[in-house]
């Protein structure tokens, strides 16, 4: 067969594949389908390889050529075809007389465009198109890519409820549609608010540019859950309705994809499912990570043409969390359709910038959202303990407990040699009771003092483990450290095995608890809410864990970058929970100190840990290097486990054992018992000469089919998730020593030397600033000079902050605040609330040197007002002689206090606000304190501001 037959075969194939009916140009049936692909057809400049006509009309082109052969040339071939149509085509097409769509393909390779694009340009596309696809956009006005273009200029972007981020980010994605740049990546700070930023993307895209659908995908099934309410409660601006009582919103739970709805959420390995064809999803495999899953099966996700499901089912595809790997092995799921991407992350590494084409559209860093407070910054409070650091030593003759993992059981043992362990063993081999206890009790003690004094409630604090057997230690210890019980400390993982149904309880229920409670302080977890999970109470990250992920650390991180309102923050912390102006990283074992790498999805690991090597045998992976891989693991766990622990599993197996489990993986690649188990299915019989072998012999196509029976039935144990949980959990150490006779001790505790050193950078930066801007900005000018010939105005210091924030974005009153407390804490006294720009005026005389304690705005004020009221009483000022003021005045110069304690002055104009309007405005002060008020109010101006 020549080349150029052999991709008109693969042409053919897609063709059909697509709804199209093969004909030749003499053989025309327009009856017998609605798009047909005529081969071979005369037009006025020569024979096109096929034309594409729908309910009759020529709609499009496609330029045929061998496998192997470059595309970018061809397209001036299949425009010309287009252009020159015989009379009695061109009268049925509309508009130019041009055929809009072409098609270059060597069966292997396919190029498409629209020449009714503002800029027509050959895109890569999966396969063809299908006939009422085509026939849909002739019949609109004019194309995607033109309404897109026109998009930025003829529908300008409301910017009301939007962060200015928000509004930079949805500009600038719009811009790169109008510049036809087909993928493109937003970086937003966690808690910038990505969702809320696509569902107003989307809502623009579905309303003004035509999107006829547009799939949102998620990484785990609990962020889709996440993301439907944000659809759910996002306002359009333009008419005020929901989003969902204009457009249908789907939230895939199973393989069923509803054709009315513009928007489907969905995690990719359920979308790589539907593909497939696959008439069901196992609910499991949903919650866990397209990263995780990677890990376990690293098979490219080849995906094949699904007429279900063709390839413009979507015109936008959004990947949240795109900086998980399902650009990587996912990446064929993704390019199978005909859409724009669009990636959304807080942190992208090198392969996320690269997938997506380097078009960063938007890039917002933790930095600028902390200076917008969009975000709240951190500090590093390190905790470092003798054991952490060095391991330790059990002398022989001591009594320590051997522990199940599996069972939790324990057994005591007298040390017959001494016992040596180093610190990466820690609550891995060994535990160590007084280490944890030592840290979380360094913690408690920390929180009274260093960390948030004057708070009654413990801040909600997220604890991150090592692994289960660990996280269900620490919780136990939790509670007895601070005294409290179960309610107060709980662990929190994707599920909980429920013994008595048999069942994985999702933990949903335990992160609204988490969130809400204001009981439940303490969460305990290993990866369940290191990534995307939204709790914005949470101030306290604690590691118990080191993290090597560069990417993987700042998503944890991103945890407590959250920020609420004062109001929230109280309904579950309490009323001392004043607002949340930072949230502290507890180091306890050098995480903020390791070295950190770049996550790199795409490379194969030497060795398949035990729990992913199970998995992906679940997944499909059915090579023989896996099998056997498996198989001997399983052979060395069944020797390694007693007769009870073994029994145990068998309740997960059906009744096999782990060496008969074993044994099936392997037979189902030993030539013997394939050509057994293929005789035994074509029922042969035993030869007259050779009792032992059966006739007939099975052909090659029986012993394939064995195989894949034998394969199917090796395997399909391995499908169930609580065997595989069950074996990964008895594959960990069958024991564990819990060692109660080493006696940890605190070596340090406090902020860590890196924080200060970066600390007293910043003040002497601010200092510095200070020093040579004094002339040139009013409120420096006027809090330089002594004695102040000008009275500082709120104006005056909002100008200030606006010119630190320009000279350095980390120069808010909060961070600035934290560096004199980390470099003088002697000197500092309480803390800077978030939004009291106030404060500025304590920084700026504190660096001044006017001041020796930098203390709160508002408490110098009411120090000032205290005396100033002590001089009223003792008869001086405008009050007669040895006066005292009523018990209204005195409510009321309470709330002027503190007034000037927010504003710096108080105006007549000022009493029409609350809280004064609400206890009768400028008229109740006037008949309060008569003629006397404005001379009462320029006098606490001048002293309470002084």
């Amino acid at each position: 067969m020549l080349p150029e037959a052999a991709a008109r075969l693969k042409i053919d194939a897609l063709l059909i594949a697509a709804g199209w009916a093969i004909q030749d140009y003499k053989a025309f049936n327009p009856s017998a389908a609605r798009g047909i692909a005529l081969r071979e057809v005369p037009l006025d400049s020569g024979r096109c390889d096929y034309l594409l006509l729908v309910d009759r009309i020529p709609l499009g082109v496609i330029e045929a050529k061998k496998e192997g052969t470059t595309l970018s040339t061809v397209s001036d071939q299949s425009s010309h075809y287009g252009e020159n149509l015989p009379d009695f085509l061109a009268n049925l097409l509309p508009g130019t007389k041009k055929i809009p769509f072409a098609y270059e393909s060597t069966g292997v390779e396919t190029l498409f465009r629209d020449e009714r694009d503002p800029h027509p340009r050959s895109r890569r596309v999966f396969a063809f198109h299908q006939p009422a696809t085509l026939a849909a956009w002739l019949a609109e006005p004019d194309t995607l890519r033109a309404r897109l273009a026109a998009l930025p200029t003829a529908h300008p972007l409301p910017t009301t409820h939007l962060r200015a981020c928000q509004v930079e980010a949805i500009t600038s994605l719009e811009k790169s549609f109008a510049a036809d740049r087909p993928r493109a990546l937003i970086q937003m700070a966690t808690g910038a608010g990505k969702t809320y930023t696509a569902c107003a993307f989307t809502y623009r895209l579905i309303k003004f540019a035509g999107a006829r659908r547009v799939l949102f995908l998620v990484d785990r099934a609990n962020l889709g859950k996440q993301a439907k309410g944000e659809f759910d409660q996002f306002v359009a601006p333009d008419t005020g309705r929901k989003f969902t009582e204009v457009y249908n919103v789907q939230h895939l739970t199973s393989n069923t994809l509803d054709t009315v709805a513009r928007v489907t959420i969905c995690t990719i390995q359920r979308l790589y499912s539907i593909l497939r064809g696959e008439p069901e999803f196992d609910e499991d495999l949903d919650e866990k990570s397209a990263a995780d899953l990677s890990a376990a099966d690293a098979r490219p996700k080849d995906v094949a043409y699904n007429a279900a499901v063709p390839l413009e089912a979507f015109d936008f595809i959004v990947t949240d969390e795109c900086h998980r790997s399902i650009y990587g092995l996912w990446r064929q799921v993704l390019e199978y359709f005909d859409a724009h991407l669009v990636g959304l992350t807080a942190t992208p590494g090198k392969q996320t910038v690269g997938f997506f084409n380097q078009n960063l559209v938007m890039e917002y860093t933790h930095e600028r959202a902390v200076a917008d407070r969009v975000n709240v910054g951190y500090e590093v409070y390190r905790i470092k303990t003798e054991v952490t650091a060095r391991g330790g030593l059990i002398e022989k003759g001591f009594y320590i407990d051997r522990r199940s993992k599996e069972t939790r059981q324990r057994r005591l043992e007298l040390l017959d040699e001494d016992l040596s362990f180093a610190a990466n063993e820690l609550d891995r081999s060994i535990v160590v009771e007084s280490q944890i206890r030592t840290v979380l009790t360094a913690y408690r003690d920390a929180l009274g003092t260093d960390l948030f004094p004057g708070r009654t409630l413990v801040p909600k604090t997220l604890i991150f483990a090592k692994d289960d057997s660990h996280a269900e230690d620490i919780v136990h210890l939790v509670r007895v450290v601070f005294g409290r019980g179960n309610d107060f400390a709980k662990k929190i993982t994707y599920k909980a095995y429920n013994p008595e149904t048999k069942r994985y309880e999702k933990s949903e229920n335990l992160i609204a608890e988490f969130r809400t409670s204001p009981t439940l302080r303490i969460a305990v977890t290993v990866d369940m809410i290191a990534t995307g999970t939204d709790i914005k109470p949470l101030e306290v990250l604690l590691f118990l864990r080191d993290v090597r992920s560069r990417t993987y650390f700042e998503q944890m991180k991103g945890r407590g970058t959250r920020v609420l309102t004062p109001t929230d923050l109280q309904a579950v912390s309490g009323e001392d929970a004043r607002a949340k102006t930072h949230f502290v990283i507890v180091d306890a074992v050098g995480v903020c100190e390791s070295d950190k790498t770049e996550s790199r999805p795409l490379e194969r690991q030497p060795t398949v840990a035990f729990p992913q090597l199970l998995l992906g045998v679940a997944l499909g992976k059915r090579d023989e290097d896996t099998l056997t891989t498996l198989a001997g693991r399983l052979t060395r766990l069944d020797q390694s486990l007693n007769r009870a622990e073994a029994k145990k599993l068998t309740e997960f197996t059906g009744g096999q054992s782990l060496g008969e489990l074993a044994k099936n993986l392997l037979n189902a690649f030993d030539p013997d018992a394939i050509a057994e188990a293929a005789q035994k299915n074509v029922g042969g019989v035993p030869s007259p000469r050779d009792p032992s072998a059966l006739y007939p012999e099975p052909t090659p196509a029986e012993l394939t089919a064995a195989k894949t029976k034998l394969l199917a039935a090796a395997c399909a144990p391995f499908e169930n998730n609580v065997l595989r949980d069950a074996l990964a959990k008895a594959k960990q150490d069958a024991e564990q020593t819990i060692d109660t006779v080493t006696i940890d001790k605190v070596e340090f505790a406090g902020f860590d030397a890196a924080a200060k050193a970066r600390a007293q950078s910043l003040v002497q930066s601010f200092r510095a600033y200070v020093e040579q801007h004094k002339a040139e900005i009013t409120a420096l000018q006027i809090l330089y000079s002594r004695p102040y010939a000008q009275r500082l105005t709120e104006p005056m210091l909002k100008e200030l902050e606006q010119k630190l924030r320009d000279a350095d974005a980390t120069w808010t009153e909060e961070t600035l605040w934290r560096a004199f407390a980390a470099t003088a804490p002697e000197k500092v006294k309480g803390r800077s609330q978030a939004g009291r720009f106030a404060d500025l005026v304590a920084l700026v005389r504190f660096s001044l040197q006017q001041q020796p304690i930098l203390e709160p705005f508002s408490d110098s004020v009411r120090q000032r007002f205290d005396s100033w009221l002590a001089q009223k009483q003792g008869g001086t000022g405008v009050s007669p002689v040895g006066s005292v003021f009523t018990s209204d005045q005195l409510a009321w110069l309470h709330l002027i206090r503190d007034h000037i304690a927010t504003s710096l002055a108080i105006e007549p104009d000022d009493f029409e606000f609350a809280p004064f309007s609400q206890r009768g405005g400028l008229g109740r002060a006037h008949q309060l304190f008569g003629s006397q008020l404005p001379s009462l109010l320029e006098e606490l101006n001048a002293q309470l501001v002084a």
